[in-house]
């Protein structure tokens, strides 16, 4: 048998991911992990190159949902050619987690982000961008997929030492159990402490707007300027975030980190256990209510709404509750029934298919 190599586990294949491969897989297959996704191109690593990939015709036309395909951080099973410099992907392993959303615009569809991610740094910046709401939708995503976040606000040094400290403090009082740490691009300490808490092996990933210093703190971490960013605009002395594509990068200590495009929206779906993570007061409060089907909306003996209104619950953190309860239900709803419609316009192309082929 065909034993794993060495240099997988330097990105991340642990035991876990070990458990998952078929013995007998490994007689016809090699092991790789998906570094970056191109619309229909792929490279991924095993463990010594990068190699340009591509999907074998059964993975790219029998899939039925975009969470069949590759996304960046996956381990797939490839078969390598031409001295390794290209491979077919075969096969996506299981995942540990799985970071996604809805996609943007009107459209009900699944987007992926990254896969098999241990932790997400959530960047947030502290000049004008901090945004509890939105940092709210970040971290509903990032528990639903079973990932640990870890909430960073950047452009520390625009600010006097005591608004940064009301910022954080403003933070832990809604959400007392995260860690927050506030730092600059600019300030080397900041950048050491960050670079110290990334273990060799481990798998993160970058998460924030686009201007917030991802880049910037990327480029940081890494040690060089391998990655643009554009001219900080005068007005509010924001850079623009330059990345494209999902991409995952190897640093120089051998922890792993995925950089995605900056996210203007996040739409959730599927998202019940990290809604109640991420507000567990409110699913705590929702415990006392007089109906166990309660909605908390007008509902009597309603713990969570006395809560709004004698002021132990925040109205703003309550109405942003209600709001992703009811787009994640939309969502789901929406997704679910699109899924049903494709399936049996699948099976009707599939029978026209077949009668015109019988009547040859």
């Amino acid at each position: 048998m065909k034993k794993i190599s060495k240099n997988l586990e330097k990105i991340g294949f642990g035991q876990w991911f070990q458990d998952q491969v078929d013995p007998s897989d490994l007689e016809k297959f090699d092991i790789a992990r998906v570094i970056a996704v191109h619309r229909d191109r792929y490279v991924v690593h095993n463990g010594k190159n990068d190699i340009a990939a591509e999907l074998i015709g059964k993975l790219l036309f029998n899939t039925e949902s975009p969470m069949d395909m590759p996304a960046v951080g996956d381990w797939v099973l490839v078969t390598l050619y031409d001295q390794d410099t290209f491979s077919i992907i075969h096969h996506v392993l299981p995942r540990k987690s799985l970071l996604k959303r809805k996609t943007p615009g009107k459209k009900v569809e699944i987007q992926m982000i990254a896969a098999n991610i241990d932790e997400a740094l959530i960047l947030q910046s502290l000049d004008k961008d901090l945004n509890l709401r939105k940092l709210e939708r970040y971290l509903v995503m990032v528990k639903d997929s079973n990932i640990m976040p870890i909430i960073l606000l950047s452009k520390s040094d625009l600010l006097c030492k005591q608004d940064v400290e009301n910022h954080i403090t403003e933070i832990y009082n809604i959400m007392p159990s995260l860690h927050v740490q506030a730092f600059s691009n600019k300030n080397a300490t900041d950048l050491k402490n960050i670079n110290e808490r990334l273990v060799p092996g481990k798998t993160y990933c970058l998460l924030g707007d686009s201007g917030v210093g991802k880049t910037s703190l990327l480029n940081n971490l890494i040690g060089d300027d391998i990655f643009s960013t554009n001219a900080v605009r005068q007005k509010d002395a924001k850079g623009r975030h330059t990345t494209t594509h999902r991409q995952l990068i190897r640093l120089a200590n051998d922890a792993l980190l995925i950089d995605t495009p900056g996210m203007r929206e996040i739409g959730n779906f599927f998202v019940e256990t990290g809604i109640d993570e991420t507000f567990s007061e409110i699913l705590a409060l929702s415990e006392k209510c007089q109906f166990n089907d309660c909605k908390h909306i007008n509902e009597k003996d309603c713990a969570v709404l006395k809560a709004v209104e004698t002021g132990t619950l925040s109205e703003k953190r309550y109405l942003n509750f209600i709001k992703m309860k009811k787009e994640a239900s939309y969502n789901e709803m929406s997704y679910l029934e699109k899924k049903q419609k494709d399936k049996q316009f699948g099976k009707l192309c599939k029978s026209i298919m077949k009668h015109k082929k019988n009547k040859r």
